[in-house]
């Protein structure tokens, strides 16, 4: 059993796997001499996977979990959860914006008592505009759609104990949001403030389709509105067209001023196709996600570990 495991995710990150390295080993040293580094490789195209085993190599702490393909980030954390030994656990990315240095911080409010210590940004450097507000707005309209007290302003740079790497064990869905599964295991949960820095090479392995997919995930597993959504959308829709229905009636056999034609039912067919589509297309990404679950597929396949 060790003090602690490092559980960092790489996918393409050859560029900085060197110095996250021996800024981590500076890092933790402090803390215990029983620690582990457990590099998850998530399918990198690069030479990340070659330097890592070369590292393990020459450090037996150097620990790696090489995946057949790339499953994904959250998958990937997931995968270091499963087979990491030690009795804290820290999840960091690879790309140097969340600084090492700060799990020392972490630790110290870990051995207060608190189960699960995440990491909370202040600002954000090297971020578009775009990316920052995009982010602001997901994690606010998930904060209010959810029951879940899921944190502002975090990643998945966090410690959490190994009792809550038990509770995400019992959780394999395939759609992973793993901040929102540990906000909802409850514990002590506490955090610590930082600047975020600008990543320190490579390029990001969070495009905008991604980011889109994981937002998705966000909403899908911690939150039904989206189909009340949909419900509520049907009703609506229904009782403006009962009113254009009383309308047209009234122009009918009232008014006597009516124009044949197909404009207005044009219009309501488009409308209400509209929204049938919509409300077609949230059930269907439920649905898909069950689907998903229910084939009961590995979440992952190890090509190689040493662990």
């Amino acid at each position: 059993m060790k003090d602690i495991s490092i559980i960092i995710p790489v996918y393409n990150e050859s560029s900085n796997i060197t110095l996250l390295y021996s800024r981590l080993k500076n890092v933790v040293s402090q803390i215990t001499t029983h620690y582990e580094l457990v590099f998850v490789n998530d399918g990198s195209r690069d030479n990340s996977m070659a330097m890592i085993k070369k590292l393990s190599s020459e450090d037996p702490s150097v620990k790696y979990i090489d995946f057949s393909r790339n499953f994904g980030h959250q998958v990937a954390v997931s995968a270091g959860i499963d087979l990491a030994a030690g009795n804290a656990m820290v999840i960091i990315d690879a790309d140097l914006q969340d600084p090492p240095e700060l799990i020392l911080e972490m630790y110290k409010k870990y051995k207060e008592g608190n189960e699960v210590v995440f990491a909370k940004r202040k600002t954000r450097k090297g971020e578009s505009v775009f990316k920052l507000l995009t982010a602001k707005i997901f994690y606010r309209i998930l904060s209010s759609i959810t029951a879940i007290d899921i944190p502002l302003d975090t990643g998945d740079f966090r410690i959490i104990d190994k009792k809550i790497a038990e509770v995400l064990k019992q959780m394999p869905e395939q759609e992973k949001f793993l901040r929102g599964q540990i906000a909802w295991a409850g514990f002590n949960q506490t955090f610590v403030e930082y600047e975020r820095n600008e990543r320190h090479a490579g390029k990001t392995g969070y495009p905008f389709k991604k980011m889109l997919r994981f937002a998705l995930d966000g909403i899908t597993s911690f939150s039904n509105f989206p189909l009340k959504f949909a419900t509520l959308a049907g009703f609506a829709v229904s009782f403006v067209a009962f009113i254009l229905m009383l309308y047209a009636l009234y122009s009918r056999f009232i008014l006597k001023d009516f124009v044949q034609g197909w404009t207005s039912l044009i219009l309501s067919v488009l409308f209400i196709g509209g929204i049938q589509l919509i409300c077609l297309g949230i059930i269907g990404e439920y649905i898909s996600r069950m689907s998903n679950n229910i084939r009961n597929r590995p979440m992952y396949i190890v090509k190689e570990t040493n662990i």
